[in-house]
């Protein structure tokens, strides 16, 4: 089995969109939960970090899912779906 070579440009275009999706997901998860960790031990308390550790997942899938409905807008504005239904 042989592979283009469109194959692996396409793959080189989207590898840095999955490390920025990876980088996104860590950077608001990791300083949610530094921000909780500070508080629980300034406040002693034990439960803050918990929170804000499930408050960084949700903003970082939000913030994935806004990056790949980004990348997936047409030149338009519009959503490739949306292209796609009305042709």
């Amino acid at each position: 089995m042989k592979h283009r070579d469109d194959d692996k440009k396409e793959t080189f275009k989207i590898l840095p969109l999955i490390t920025q999706m990876g980088l996104v997901m860590i950077a608001s998860v990791g300083m949610t939960t530094a921000l909780g960790i500070w508080l629980d031990r300034r406040l002693g308390t034990s439960y803050i970090t918990v929170i804000l550790f499930f408050v960084g997942a949700v903003a970082g899938c939000q913030g994935v899912y806004r990056l790949v409905k980004k990348i997936c807008r047409d030149e338009d504005g519009k959503d490739d779906t949306v292209s796609k239904k009305g042709r």
